[in-house]
């Protein structure tokens, strides 16, 4: 078990050049989040990077209902950043973001969110100290992290293995009598 963090710990900005900035996340440190809070009703909480130096960068708002889209006879709901602002349905709209939301028709369920573990990544986090990989580890999947609760893992290589493989590279073995996991399988990914 990982021990989570209390409280937001800032971005150590590390430049490679050509806008490229990461979060420096070492053995002895690592940027962390505060933990999520589920917004009121009827409010978002919107989080923001850019190459201008915003790191998952919070802010919240309000969704405005019974807003008339131009040219539409449906009602939408506009997001603004702080209070919302009403407008007429004969008004224009403001420049800016129109999501239009109806929440009486649900087409899927989230499941959660994640990443992919490659043979690369998995070779690069082992490549890391033991303080180091729990800290990245942790920045994945802690609550002072981001939260992921979901991993894909590819099934034998992938273009970004170190060689290519299989599970079964015996012609017609339909019975799968020469299936074996690799060894990149049994100490990278299971």
């Amino acid at each position: 078990t990982l021990p989570c963090l209390a409280g937001a710990r800032p971005c150590i900005p590390k430049d490679f050049g050509h806008g490229s900035l990461v979060c420096v996340c070492n053995a002895t440190y690592c940027d962390t989040l505060d933990p999520l809070v589920l917004p009121a009703p009827g409010s978002y909480v919107k989080y923001e990077s850019s190459k201008a130096g915003k790191r998952l960068e919070r802010s919240e708002g309000r969704f405005q209902s019974s807003l008339r889209t131009p040219g539409s006879a449906t009602g939408g709901w506009r997001c603004h950043r702080g209070v919302p602002k009403r407008h007429g349905p004969s008004r224009a709209l403001p420049a800016g973001l129109l999501l239009t939301l109806n929440i009486s028709t649900l087409y899927q369920k989230m499941k959660g969110f994640g990443g992919s573990l490659s043979d690369a990544a998995a070779m690069n986090i082992l490549k890391l100290s033991q303080p180091a990989q729990d800290n990245l580890l942790r920045s994945y999947f802690s609550e002072s992290g981001i939260e992921y609760n979901l991993i894909r893992v590819p099934m034998a290589c992938s273009d970004f293995s170190v060689r290519p493989y299989s599970y079964d590279d015996v012609p017609d073995d339909f019975e799968l009598k020469h299936f074996r996991l690799a060894e990149e399988d049994v100490k990278m990914k299971v």
